[in-house]
């Protein structure tokens, strides 16, 4: 899971009710700088299951988050301020516990619960199941009282069959059941987060609540990991140096860069053009875990992933 910032895409994988293009309403002529910026959602949040795979190999899991969404949160928040004053970093207490709330829901709960899997499951895996995210945001909009249509809910049961799939793997002893279950919750987690940030009073700047919620699921995957031991088992000297590139490539790729693109996208390219990003980055997660990891590529993952990413792109459609 990448650190986006759910204000200004709180359900990014599900495009408008009213089917508005997105911001300045421009679906054609669209310029190279929104392909090369798509591009790098795409490739770049795509990828970061694999930089997890790798960093948690030889790093303790939430303690790995930790370090990654404090040097993250920290460097834009120098970066705004050196571009736009310190200023632009003040905010009420409300706009702040929201933040704090999104961020502990997205990042320490819905993120960690990933890293935490990935100890076990491969990471094309992972991709594959989190990308059911948009299906439980339709699931708890309904339970927040949002009226949903058939075709939405077929959509949602499409990709539901599909997620029972992929846990095939798990009943069969091939993979570790309980990092799947973590996977689910952590998605179901994310997707709480992801509703909740849409009726909550969030800076308005989407990249200055971002350091907060940055910041903030920070220290809750720190205090989770001092609940796991984790802290008191790390050795800085044992971290491969694979671990701490794909570290920093996640600090700098994953949370940074990836997430500039994607808000510069959300205001100069149509929504639903933007929102094709949850389909492609499963498939970019299990080719890279593939070519590079050797992840085997059972048809349980192949059907499985086929049928979430197919109910995904109906509930998006539908949404439309």
């Amino acid at each position: 899971m990448s650190a986006t910032s759910p204000q200004s895409a709180a359900e990014p994988d599900c495009p408008p009710a009213d089917g508005s293009p997105g911001h300045g309403g421009r679906p054609a002529g669209l310029g190279a700088a929104v392909w090369a910026a798509l591009g790098i959602v795409y490739v770049v949040w795509g990828s970061t299951y694999l930089a997890i795979r790798v960093v948690v190999e030889t790093m303790p899991s939430l303690l790995s988050g930790a370090l990654r969404f404090a040097a993250a949160g920290l460097l834009l928040a120098v970066g705004l301020a050196a571009r736009r004053g310190i200023g632009v970093l003040r905010v009420t207490w409300r706009q702040f516990a929201s933040a704090a709330l999104v961020g502990v829901l997205l990042l320490t709960g819905g993120n960690g619960m990933v890293v935490l899997a990935e100890k076990t499951v491969p990471s094309g895996l992972a991709a594959l199941m989190v990308a059911s995210v948009p299906l439980w945001v339709v699931l708890l909009r309904r339970a927040f009282g949002t009226r949903t249509d058939p075709a939405t809910l077929a959509g949602v049961l499409l990709g539901l069959v599909g997620l029972a799939v992929l846990t095939a793997p798990g009943l069969t002893g091939q993979v570790g059941l309980t990092g799947l279950v973590l996977v689910v919750i952590g998605a179901v987690v994310w997707a709480l987060g992801s509703v909740l940030a849409g009726r909550l009073p969030l800076p308005a700047d989407p990249f200055v609540a971002s350091v907060y919620e940055m910041l903030a699921g920070a220290v809750g995957a720190l205090a989770l990991s001092f609940l796991r031991g984790e802290p008191g088992d790390f050795d800085p000297a044992a971290v491969s140096t694979a671990s701490w590139v794909g570290l920093g490539y996640l600090v700098l790729f994953g949370s940074i860069v990836a997430f500039t693109s994607y808000a510069w996208l959300l205001q100069r390219a149509p929504l639903p053009l933007v929102a094709t990003y949850a389909y492609v980055n499963p498939v970019v997660a299990v080719f890279l875990g593939w070519l590079l990891l050797s992840e085997a590529l059972t048809w349980p993952i192949m059907l499985g992933g086929a049928i979430v990413v197919g109910g995904v792109f109906l509930v998006a459609r539908n949404a439309r």
